[in-house]
């Protein structure tokens, strides 16, 4: 028979076994959530606020410079723990928090820097501190000490530090300018000590009239971020890798040869229960040797759970580099099927996945079949 003692030592060594496989567990689990859309490129972490998570239009700048970066044929890999934006956004992961202080960024750096192992770090902070008037004349010194510990805990990365965009507000915008005055010397000296610092002038790359709401930018003015972004990043040998050997477009995506037309009528095959699909396929760049393509998947007049998406090329084209879906090819047969998390639309609701291509000599549209599920 057990006593007493012996139960209780008994209960205890099971918490301590029930608690270390927990551990265990979420060490398990975790680095898998941080590489959740890798793709072995060039590691980049977006870093900042709202305005690097995307808020009023989600995904922010990240569109519009992961666009770039595949019709410029970078393969780079966004990371970071956060993870959000559209279809036609390659890779949603980052590290933007809505609301956050330079403080905040820096008492959580060291842990994300670690998880992520960022080669490129893009970073917009200080609008929060602005906006909070939080102790605003400490801001800069809060920001190069942020940078301090980034360039520590990742001395091999290129870290870029933008001065903050715009804001409506006459007094905020006057602060804004009196921190982003102080970011030009806080980068040289960085620099001046060997760090892999570069400044982005991102505030004279927008007006009041890009924001949406006075803070915010509208969708055009997050693609102005993104040209920014996208410049600062050709403008440094290494931060994105290797491009083709010929200078990359600066537009948001190279204009189309008179071949790449889009296809005007999408087909459609419904799957059991009154469910089905549409898929359009469209050119969105084409240069020589290579091209990039969306597919438009739109539900049918039911929600459905799943999609997949099929064609077969008819010049010899080939997929090199895909984004929000998974693509096998045999030959010239293409089978592109739904990731996790956008497989599940509403009725009449549509998401978009994209990809690199070669062609040779032509680049036809081929026909799309839809099965939904």
């Amino acid at each position: 028979m057990l006593t007493l003692t012996n139960q209780r030592g008994q209960s205890r060594w099971r918490r301590r076994l029930t608690t270390a496989l927990l551990t265990v567990t979420v060490l398990a689990i975790a680095p898998a959530v941080a590489r959740a859309e890798s793709n072995g490129g060039v590691r980049v972490m977006p870093l900042g606020d709202s305005i690097t998570e995307g808020t009023q239009v989600p995904g922010g700048y990240r569109i519009g410079l992961w666009q770039r970066l595949a019709a410029g044929r970078y393969t780079t890999d966004f990371v970071g723990s956060q993870y959000n934006g559209p279809g036609n956004l390659g890779d949603h992961d980052h590290e933007g928090h809505p609301g956050w202080r330079i403080d905040q960024i820096d008492a959580n750096i060291n842990g994300w820097l670690r998880n992520s192992n960022p080669r490129t770090v893009l970073l917009h902070i200080g609008t929060n501190d602005v906006l909070q008037n939080y102790n605003v004349s400490g801001a800069p010194q809060r920001l190069s000490t942020l940078i301090d510990h980034i360039t520590a805990a990742a001395p091999n990365a290129d870290v870029f530090v933008a001065t903050i965009i715009p804001l409506s507000n006459s007094g905020q915008e006057a602060a804004a300018r009196n921190f982003n005055s102080a970011i030009p010397g806080i980068v040289q000296s960085k620099v001046n000590s060997g760090k892999h610092v570069h400044l982005v002038d991102m505030h004279s790359k927008l007006t009041t009239g890009d924001l949406i709401d006075g803070i915010h930018p509208t969708a055009n003015g997050y693609d102005k971020m993104a040209a920014a972004w996208y410049a600062a990043l050709q403008s440094v040998p290494g931060s994105i890798g290797q491009g083709p050997g010929t200078s990359p477009s600066p537009s948001p995506s190279p204009s189309p040869s008179p071949s790449a037309s889009p296809s005007a009528s999408p087909s459609t095959s419904p799957s059991p229960g009154g469910a089905g699909c549409s898929a359009t396929y469209a050119i969105a760049g084409q240069w020589d040797g290579g091209f990039q393509a969306t597919v438009t998947v739109t539900a049918g007049s039911s929600a459905i759970s799943s999609w997949t998406v099929g064609w077969q090329f008819g010049n010899g084209q080939t997929v090199t580099q895909s984004w929000s879906t998974e693509i096998s090819a045999g030959g010239a047969q293409v089978t592109a099927r739904n990731v996790g998390y956008n497989g599940a639309l509403g009725a009449g609701a549509s998401t978009q996945f994209g990809f690199l291509g070669t062609w040779n000599g032509a680049n036809g549209v081929p026909t799309l079949t839809c099965t939904a599920g």
